[in-house]
């Protein structure tokens, strides 16, 4: 990875959060974590210069494929020729979209089934959210986020790192743990350590109001954590007192505050707001 960076003049942007993997060891952890098979299509999120993408060719054999998508134009660019020189009989299976994965709505051939990735932690939820928003065909995703990014999306309620991400995520699906990552198999290495989160798809709750609904009661419950509900979500009900009467009538104590919720919570009380 070194040796192609040297090549390409390439230095990591730090403004893209641009930690490669260089251990081959981690992406065939990964690969494997990721429980691929070779009807999978993976939706690879900045593959970067290419070692995770080699894993998941391997690991979706003989028949998978791999969509990676890439913001930078000088690693879309030399993507497919890294793959073909390093795994000549995989290159069919690779296809390369240079986009803003923030802006991405489909990809060529059949849509993905699972999401694999190493996100940087400015984007990473935004990210995740959108793919899982965009993409219903994906039932799966194993991605690679700093330590932190990880605690919050599997964090349950009543967690000391419980909140937004946390309530959305579970909105869409069930995340856990899957490991920790040495902040030593990155180039160049990173301040923190980096955590590995599995996520499945479930049905979401029943519920009247959509996504956007209960993701706005979301934001109001934790834009001031200590807030009561009755207080925090005022603004949005009209008052404290419609707040309370919202909180009540969704069997919610609206003296309770956002982090003991959990998003079944969440949606009663925007069908209740709704009402």
């Amino acid at each position: 990875m070194r040796a192609l960076a040297a090549d390409l003049g390439l230095r990591p942007s730090k403004q893209r959060g641009q930690n490669f993997v260089v251990d081959a060891n981690t992406v065939r952890r990964i690969a494997r974590a990721a429980r691929l098979t070779p009807e999978d299509v993976v939706l690879e999120v900045g593959p970067g210069l290419g070692s995770l993408t080699l894993a998941l060719l391997d690991a979706t054999a003989p028949t998978g494929r791999v969509v990676a998508v890439e913001v930078d134009a000088r690693l879309a660019g030399v993507l497919p020729d890294t793959v073909a020189d390093r795994a000549p009989d995989q290159a069919d299976r690779l296809t390369v979209v240079q986009a803003d994965a923030m802006q991405l709505t489909d990809v060529p051939g059949a849509a993905p089934t699972v999401v694999v990735a190493n996100l940087p932690y400015n984007v990473a939820v935004p990210v995740l959210l959108h793919l899982w928003a965009v993409f219903p065909t994906v039932w799966t995703a194993l991605v690679m986020v700093q330590a932190e990014v990880a605690d919050r999306l599997v964090a349950g309620p009543g967690s000391r790192t419980y909140g937004v991400p946390s309530v959305k995520a579970a909105w869409y699906g069930t995340a856990t743990a899957a490991g920790r990552v040495s902040r030593s198999v990155f180039w160049p290495a990173p301040h923190v350590d980096s955590g590995l989160v599995a996520w499945q798809r479930h049905d979401r709750p029943r519920t009247g109001p959509g996504r956007e609904a209960v993701f706005a009661v979301v934001d109001a419950a934790f834009a001031q954590r200590r807030k009561m509900l009755r207080s925090a979500l005022a603004g949005l009900a009209g008052s404290p007192t419609a707040a309370e009467a919202a909180l009540r009538a969704a069997g919610v104590d609206p003296g309770a505050r956002g982090e003991q919720l959990a998003v079944d919570d969440f949606a009663r009380i925007a069908e209740a707001l709704a009402r």
